[in-house]
């Protein structure tokens, strides 16, 4: 069937029962994949843990107990205690949740906005074009950790400050993707045939363009996930993110910052839960890029 006729039936090519059809053979190179199976795997057991962390966690990990500070890992408490008694464990659990929807939350802003902006700049072009990648060009000439600190300190401190100021310096590059995308779609032969048959221009742009550039704004977001975990774990670090008693991964690493020496483990297992949390995201990452993206294939 040809283009046009996928056109006047009001369907795209690479849509439809095509991607019901290709999902074994996701799964076959996801098979080929270990690391990715593996980082899968752990980002599954992330996600269950966010969602019924009141169930797993062994203790209130608000609950203090002043006679149990400082107890290091053992069977009682598997990642030890911190200086008010609180299982470290149990608060890595939470902690989770707070990443899941820090992570969630950016994303669901951040891919929308670089998507229709990318898309509109690359569609449209000329001058449209040239304003909204100059601005794309200065929010990415500022460090987007110096830039998403600003937003937080003004703004104030408070989780939901830092999803605001995270947005705000990560949809550039999401944008800068999509437009790239846009410009190579626009040109192909099922966008002009939509043309031949009187599709309107915002038709053409979130009907036909839009949708062929979301699987590398995922697959680019998913990239970016690790860069958010650290970014918003740096905002809780100087006390900008989600405050106390909240069990925010940045937040502990600073109040354990001050026992090191002799109570390593208040600090460095945060440090670790944010280590392995950045590195499941970048594994996942690299294989979504392997199965979405053909030019990225391995052999």
């Amino acid at each position: 069937m040809s283009a046009q006729d996928l056109v006047g039936q009001g369907k795209t090519p690479g849509t439809g029962r095509g991607v019901l059809a290709g999902l074994p053979g996701l799964w076959a190179k996801l098979s080929r994949e270990p690391l990715g199976l593996v980082g899968f795997v752990i980002l599954f057991m992330l996600v269950i843990c966010a969602v019924f962390a009141p169930w797993l966690a062994p203790y209130d990990p608000a609950a203090q107990n002043l006679s149990a500070a400082f107890q290091p890992p053992g069977l009682a408490h598997l990642a030890g205690t911190d200086e008010f008694g609180r299982d470290i464990f149990s608060r890595l659990i939470f902690g989770a949740r707070i990443t899941i929807a820090t992570i969630l939350a950016v994303s669901l802003i951040v891919g929308p906005i670089g998507l229709v902006i990318g898309v509109v700049s690359g569609f449209v072009g000329g001058r449209t074009d040239t304003i909204l990648m100059r601005f794309t060009d200065i929010v990415l000439s500022f460090p987007s950790l110096i830039l998403a600190l600003a937003f937080a300190a003004a703004l104030g401190a408070g989780l939901e400050t830092a999803i605001v100021a995270i947005s705000l310096t990560s949809w550039p590059p999401i944008a800068r993707l999509a437009r790239a995308e846009a410009l190579i779609v626009r040109h192909t032969d099922y966008v002009a045939a939509a043309r031949l048959y009187g599709a309107s221009p915002l038709r053409l742009l979130f009907l036909y363009i839009a949708p062929m550039c979301i699987p590398s704004v995922i697959v680019r977001l998913t990239l970016n996930m690790a860069g958010i975990i650290l970014t918003a774990a740096a905002l809780g670090f100087l006390g900008l993110g989600a405050q106390p008693p909240a069990p925010e991964w940045g937040a502990m690493i600073s109040s354990g910052r001050k026992f090191m020496l002799d109570h390593w483990w208040v600090a460095v297992m945060p440090g670790i839960a944010i280590l392995i949390t950045s590195l499941v995201f970048n594994l996942v990452g690299d294989t979504l890029r392997d199965l979405l993206d053909p030019r990225h294939g391995r052999s």
